[in-house]
C-alpha cells in the first residue's frame, strides 16, 4: 500500500517532466538534435535510477535540464547517439556529485564534464567515465580530506583556491 501511494504522488511529476524534457527540443532542434516522447521516458527512467543508485533525491528535472542544454552543442553528439549519451552523463553527473562528497557545484561538475568530453575524450563517454572523471573525483575527494598540494598521478587536473580546474 505505501508503495501504491508513493507511486501514485509522484505521478503527476512524471508528466511535468516529459513536457518539460519535450519543450527542450526547441532549443536543440537548432543542433539537429530532438527527443522523441520515448526517449524522454526512457531518460526520465535512467534519472530515476541513477539518483536511487547514488542514494540522492531531486525534486524537478534538475541535473537532466542542464545536462541537456549544456551538452546539445557538443560536436560528438548526433541525433542518432543523443538519448543515449544524454541518459550516460545523467548517470555520470549523480555517481560524480556523490563520490565527490558534493564538494563541487553542479556548475562546476557540468563545466568540467563539458570540456573533458569536448577535449581529450573526443565525445567518448567511456574514457570520460573511467580517465577523466575518476581523476576529477579523486582529486576533489584529496582536497576534501585536506590533503594540501596538487593532485598529481598523471592527472591533468589540479585543486587551487577551492576548485579543481582543468589544466591548459
Amino acid at each position: 500500500m505505501a508503495k501504491e501511494l508513493q507511486l501514485f504522488s509522484f505521478l503527476p511529476n512524471v508528466k511535468k517532466f516529459e513536457n518539460e524534457l519535450l519543450s527542450l527540443n526547441d532549443e536543440t532542434v537548432n543542433y539537429g538534435l530532438r527527443l522523441s516522447q520515448k526517449e524522454v521516458k526512457d531518460l526520465i527512467e535512467v534519472r530515476n535510477e541513477a539518483l536511487k543508485d547514488s542514494g540522492r533525491i531531486e525534486f524537478g528535472l534538475g541535473a537532466v535540464e542542464r545536462i541537456i542544454t549544456c551538452f546539445c552543442d557538443s560536436p560528438y553528439i548526433s541525433q542518432d547517439s543523443y538519448a543515449l549519451i544524454i541518459g550516460e552523463l545523467t548517470e555520470m553527473f549523480y555517481n560524480a556529485k556523490t563520490e565527490t562528497l558534493d564538494s563541487v557545484s553542479d556548475d562546476e561538475l557540468l563545466r568540467f564534464m563539458k570540456e573533458a568530453f569536448d577535449g581529450p575524450c573526443a565525445g567518448s563517454t567511456e574514457l570520460l567515465r573511467s580517465r577523466e572523471l575518476d581523476a576529477f573525483i579523486r582529486a576533489c575527494r584529496f582536497h576534501v580530506y585536506g590533503i594540501k598540494g596538487s593532485y598529481d598521478n598523471n592527472s591533468e587536473y589540479t585543486k587551487t583556491k577551492g576548485e579543481v580546474k582543468f589544466d591548459e
